[in-house]
Protein backbone atom coordinates (compact mmCIF):
# COMPACT_ATOMS: atom_id res chain seq x y z
CA UNK A 1 0.00 0.00 0.00
CA UNK A 2 1.31 3.33 -0.41
CA UNK A 3 2.00 6.28 1.89
CA UNK A 4 -0.77 8.58 2.26
CA UNK A 5 -0.77 12.28 1.22
CA UNK A 6 -3.73 14.87 2.59
CA UNK A 7 -3.81 18.17 0.93
CA UNK A 8 -6.39 20.70 2.63
CA UNK A 9 -7.72 23.76 1.28
CA UNK A 10 -10.36 26.02 1.10
CA UNK A 11 -11.75 26.21 -2.61
CA UNK A 12 -11.52 24.16 -5.56
CA UNK A 13 -8.56 25.58 -7.53
CA UNK A 14 -6.54 26.03 -4.69
CA UNK A 15 -5.02 22.78 -5.25
CA UNK A 16 -4.00 23.74 -9.14
CA UNK A 17 -2.99 27.51 -8.45
CA UNK A 18 -1.13 26.11 -5.76
CA UNK A 19 0.84 23.36 -5.46
CA UNK A 20 -0.42 20.80 -8.04
CA UNK A 21 3.08 20.52 -9.45
CA UNK A 22 4.04 19.09 -6.04
CA UNK A 23 0.73 17.40 -5.92
CA UNK A 24 1.25 15.64 -9.02
CA UNK A 25 4.95 14.84 -8.60
CA UNK A 26 4.22 12.91 -5.36
CA UNK A 27 1.30 11.40 -6.90
CA UNK A 28 3.95 8.99 -7.91
CA UNK A 29 4.63 7.47 -4.71
CA UNK A 30 1.46 8.21 -2.73
CA UNK A 31 -1.67 7.89 -2.60
CA UNK A 32 -3.12 11.47 -2.27
CA UNK A 33 -6.48 12.59 -0.57
CA UNK A 34 -8.00 16.35 -1.25
CA UNK A 35 -9.97 18.09 1.67
CA UNK A 36 -11.53 21.10 0.14
CA UNK A 37 -13.79 22.85 2.84
CA UNK A 38 -15.98 24.68 0.26
CA UNK A 39 -17.30 24.13 -3.00
CA UNK A 40 -16.36 27.42 -4.28
CA UNK A 41 -19.81 29.35 -4.64
CA UNK A 42 -18.37 33.36 -4.11
CA UNK A 43 -15.90 32.83 -7.04
CA UNK A 44 -16.08 33.73 -10.62
CA UNK A 45 -18.65 32.33 -13.20
CA UNK A 46 -16.72 33.19 -16.25
CA UNK A 47 -18.63 30.79 -18.18
CA UNK A 48 -22.04 32.91 -16.97
CA UNK A 49 -23.55 29.37 -16.36
CA UNK A 50 -27.22 29.48 -14.69
CA UNK A 51 -25.90 26.51 -12.87
CA UNK A 52 -25.37 26.43 -9.39
CA UNK A 53 -21.34 27.48 -9.37
CA UNK A 54 -21.16 25.35 -6.33
CA UNK A 55 -21.99 22.36 -8.73
CA UNK A 56 -19.70 23.45 -11.72
CA UNK A 57 -17.18 23.96 -9.60
CA UNK A 58 -17.21 20.62 -7.96
CA UNK A 59 -16.92 19.26 -10.99
CA UNK A 60 -13.95 21.26 -12.19
CA UNK A 61 -12.19 20.20 -9.08
CA UNK A 62 -12.73 16.80 -9.89
CA UNK A 63 -11.04 17.13 -13.47
CA UNK A 64 -8.34 18.77 -11.84
CA UNK A 65 -7.66 16.01 -9.26
CA UNK A 66 -8.11 13.55 -12.06
CA UNK A 67 -5.34 15.14 -13.80
CA UNK A 68 -2.82 15.91 -11.23
CA UNK A 69 -3.35 12.15 -9.98
CA UNK A 70 -5.20 12.43 -6.64
CA UNK A 71 -7.46 9.72 -5.85
CA UNK A 72 -9.76 10.75 -3.71
CA UNK A 73 -11.56 14.55 -3.20
CA UNK A 74 -13.61 15.24 0.01
CA UNK A 75 -15.42 18.22 0.42
CA UNK A 76 -17.02 19.29 3.85
CA UNK A 77 -19.35 21.28 2.08
CA UNK A 78 -18.94 25.12 4.40
CA UNK A 79 -19.56 27.96 2.60
CA UNK A 80 -17.43 29.94 0.69
CA UNK A 81 -16.18 33.36 2.21
CA UNK A 82 -17.21 32.20 5.59
CA UNK A 83 -14.59 29.87 7.16
CA UNK A 84 -12.90 31.65 10.69
CA UNK A 85 -11.81 30.80 13.79
CA UNK A 86 -15.80 30.27 14.66
CA UNK A 87 -15.63 27.28 12.64
CA UNK A 88 -12.16 26.14 13.93
CA UNK A 89 -13.16 22.95 16.07
CA UNK A 90 -15.84 22.12 13.69
CA UNK A 91 -13.71 22.25 10.98
CA UNK A 92 -11.22 19.79 12.49
CA UNK A 93 -13.70 17.23 13.58
CA UNK A 94 -15.01 17.08 10.15
CA UNK A 95 -11.28 16.34 8.44
CA UNK A 96 -10.55 14.21 11.80
CA UNK A 97 -13.17 12.16 10.75
CA UNK A 98 -11.88 11.83 6.93
CA UNK A 99 -7.91 11.10 7.88
CA UNK A 100 -7.83 9.18 10.84
CA UNK A 101 -9.02 5.93 9.33
CA UNK A 102 -6.40 6.89 6.08
CA UNK A 103 -3.61 7.89 8.81
CA UNK A 104 -1.47 10.26 5.99
CA UNK A 105 2.18 10.35 6.98
CA UNK A 106 2.41 14.08 4.95
CA UNK A 107 0.47 16.73 5.32
CA UNK A 108 -0.29 19.66 3.03
CA UNK A 109 -1.51 23.19 3.02
CA UNK A 110 -1.02 27.09 2.44
CA UNK A 111 1.40 28.83 4.65
CA UNK A 112 -0.19 30.18 7.84
CA UNK A 113 -0.49 33.95 5.99
CA UNK A 114 -2.74 31.67 3.79
CA UNK A 115 -0.54 32.82 0.54
CA UNK A 116 -3.09 35.50 -0.46
CA UNK A 117 -3.64 36.61 2.57
CA UNK A 118 -7.65 35.27 2.28
CA UNK A 119 -9.20 34.37 5.26
CA UNK A 120 -10.46 31.13 4.06
CA UNK A 121 -7.03 30.27 3.00
CA UNK A 122 -5.79 30.88 6.79
CA UNK A 123 -8.32 28.99 8.47
CA UNK A 124 -7.71 26.27 6.65
CA UNK A 125 -4.07 26.32 7.29
CA UNK A 126 -4.26 26.62 11.25
CA UNK A 127 -7.21 23.49 11.43
CA UNK A 128 -4.39 22.04 9.27
CA UNK A 129 -1.58 22.62 11.84
CA UNK A 130 -3.98 21.60 14.59
CA UNK A 131 -4.69 18.44 13.60
CA UNK A 132 -0.88 17.85 12.45
CA UNK A 133 -0.30 18.38 16.05
CA UNK A 134 -2.32 15.91 17.35
CA UNK A 135 -2.14 13.04 14.70
CA UNK A 136 0.26 10.88 15.83
CA UNK A 137 0.25 9.02 12.39
CA UNK A 138 1.14 12.28 10.65
CA UNK A 139 4.88 12.67 9.74
CA UNK A 140 5.49 16.12 8.30
CA UNK A 141 3.31 18.94 7.21
CA UNK A 142 4.50 20.94 4.63
CA UNK A 143 3.38 24.46 4.14
CA UNK A 144 3.02 26.01 0.52
CA UNK A 145 4.42 29.18 -0.05
CA UNK A 146 6.02 31.84 -2.85
CA UNK A 147 9.56 32.93 -2.44
CA UNK A 148 9.72 36.77 -2.01
CA UNK A 149 11.39 37.52 -5.74
CA UNK A 150 8.22 35.96 -7.45
CA UNK A 151 5.03 37.19 -5.07
CA UNK A 152 2.78 38.82 -7.42
CA UNK A 153 1.02 41.58 -6.18
CA UNK A 154 -2.60 41.50 -5.79
CA UNK A 155 -5.47 43.92 -7.20
CA UNK A 156 -8.00 42.21 -4.83
CA UNK A 157 -6.74 41.82 -1.62
CA UNK A 158 -6.24 45.32 0.91
CA UNK A 159 -2.48 43.69 1.09
CA UNK A 160 -1.08 40.13 0.20
CA UNK A 161 1.91 39.23 2.32
CA UNK A 162 5.11 39.45 0.80
CA UNK A 163 7.04 35.81 -0.19
CA UNK A 164 9.65 34.28 1.93
CA UNK A 165 13.32 34.79 1.33
CA UNK A 166 14.76 31.58 -0.09
CA UNK A 167 16.67 31.48 2.45
CA UNK A 168 14.32 30.50 4.84
CA UNK A 169 12.19 28.05 2.09
CA UNK A 170 12.30 24.26 3.56
CA UNK A 171 11.99 22.49 0.13
CA UNK A 172 11.98 23.36 -3.17
CA UNK A 173 10.83 21.57 -5.90
CA UNK A 174 11.37 21.39 -9.59
CA UNK A 175 8.28 20.69 -11.63
CA UNK A 176 9.34 20.95 -14.48
CA UNK A 177 8.33 17.40 -16.10
CA UNK A 178 4.86 17.93 -14.47
CA UNK A 179 4.69 21.40 -15.59
CA UNK A 180 2.28 20.53 -18.65
CA UNK A 181 -0.37 18.84 -16.07
CA UNK A 182 0.09 21.99 -13.94
CA UNK A 183 -1.00 24.41 -16.45
CA UNK A 184 -4.12 21.84 -17.42
CA UNK A 185 -5.51 21.69 -13.98
CA UNK A 186 -5.39 25.12 -13.69
CA UNK A 187 -7.28 25.66 -16.27
CA UNK A 188 -9.82 22.79 -15.77
CA UNK A 189 -11.37 25.46 -13.72
CA UNK A 190 -13.32 26.93 -16.82
CA UNK A 191 -15.29 29.55 -14.42
CA UNK A 192 -12.00 30.69 -12.74
CA UNK A 193 -10.20 31.03 -16.48
CA UNK A 194 -9.53 34.84 -16.30
CA UNK A 195 -7.27 33.71 -12.38
CA UNK A 196 -5.84 31.32 -14.18
CA UNK A 197 -4.30 32.88 -17.42
CA UNK A 198 -3.34 35.47 -15.26
CA UNK A 199 -1.45 33.44 -12.70
CA UNK A 200 -0.39 31.34 -15.87
CA UNK A 201 0.98 34.44 -17.46
CA UNK A 202 2.94 35.09 -14.06
CA UNK A 203 4.73 32.02 -13.95
CA UNK A 204 5.80 31.26 -17.11
CA UNK A 205 9.03 32.78 -17.89
CA UNK A 206 9.96 31.99 -13.96
CA UNK A 207 11.94 28.56 -13.31
CA UNK A 208 9.47 25.71 -12.18
CA UNK A 209 9.90 25.66 -9.26
CA UNK A 210 7.30 24.92 -6.26
CA UNK A 211 8.16 25.96 -2.35
CA UNK A 212 7.26 25.07 1.36
CA UNK A 213 8.02 25.48 4.77
CA UNK A 214 8.27 22.17 6.59
CA UNK A 215 7.29 20.72 9.85
CA UNK A 216 8.71 17.64 11.14
CA UNK A 217 7.49 15.64 14.30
Amino acid sequence: MLPRLVAIFAHPDDESFGPSGTLALMAKTHEIHLICATKGGAGQNSLNTNEPLTEVRSRELQRSATIIGIHHVHFLNYEDGTLSNNLYHAIAKDIQEIIDPLQPELFLTFEPRGISGHIDHITMSMVTSYIFERADYAKELWYYCTEESRAPTSEYFIYRPPGYPRERIDKIHDITTVWDKKIQAMLAHETQVEDARRIIKHLQPLPKEEFFLVKKK
